[in-house]
């Protein structure tokens, strides 16, 4: 059984779902994304999305009308494969495809692209064997288009589970992990900015998301992970 959680962007709220590897992905049109599928190569017994991700994967997959193989959708960001600041850790992003002709490629890019529907589908010159979509959301706390968003006290969200994650693969204890920025992610936060030379505010803007990602992408599972 899997926790999933998904973040209800309209109501800002956290929700959670148990699921079998061979349901589909709550939120998702009848049976095109079943969990394993979402899953990946992830091992984690917690997966997590939002509605607008699952929205745009509908719209999507509708339009097409036909299968969509998912090559990588989620991991988490100590399980790394992705770069610092993906957005498959924040499980809104999609490589589809892989097994598909270029042709077949070409026509999902284009549906992805035309719809409107995702934050940013990457060109084609970048992704010569699969195509990449992500419902990326909030403004990126570097600048620019990509990246992480700002979190603090009181914020909800999957960049906040991507925090409280990270932390906790580090060795900062957040006690829980539910994608809600409370007091034990705020001094858990603390203390590692604290110990890494960053301003000691308990927010998460650019300069802790640079040095807690360069620390934690890909370090695997440590005995501090919360499922």
């Amino acid at each position: 059984m899997t926790k999933i959680f998904v973040y209800d962007q309209y109501d800002n709220r956290m929700l959670t779902f148990d699921r079998n590897e061979e349901d589909p992905m709550p939120y998702s049109f009848a049976r095109t994304l079943l969990v394993r599928e979402f899953r990946g190569s992830s091992r984690s017994s917690v997966l997590w999305t939002t509605t607008r991700a699952m929205e745009a994967w509908n719209a999507t997959r509708r339009t097409y009308g036909s299968g969509i193989p998912v090559g990588y959708a989620f991991k988490r960001i100590w399980e790394g494969g992705h770069g610092q600041q993906s957005q498959h850790y924040a499980g809104v992003a999609f490589d589809v495809g892989q097994r598909l002709s270029q042709s077949q490629r070409n026509q999902i890019h284009r549906v992805a692209s035309n719809l409107g529907v995702w934050g940013y589908v990457e060109p084609l010159s970048m992704t010569p064997t699969w195509v990449h979509f992500d419902r990326r959301y909030l403004t990126p706390a570097c600048g620019g288009t990509s990246g992480y968003p700002t979190v603090r006290m009181g914020s909800t969200s999957t960049y906040v589970l991507i925090l409280q994650d990270a932390l906790n693969a580090l060795g900062y204890s957040t006690k829980y992990l539910d994608g809600i920025f409370g007091t034990h992610t705020y001094n858990a936060l603390r203390e590692y900015q604290r110990n890494n030379s960053l301003a000691v505010d308990g927010i998460c803007g650019c300069a802790s998301w640079r040095k807690i990602v360069s620390m934690v992408v890909g370090i695997g599972r440590t005995p501090t992970v919360i499922d």
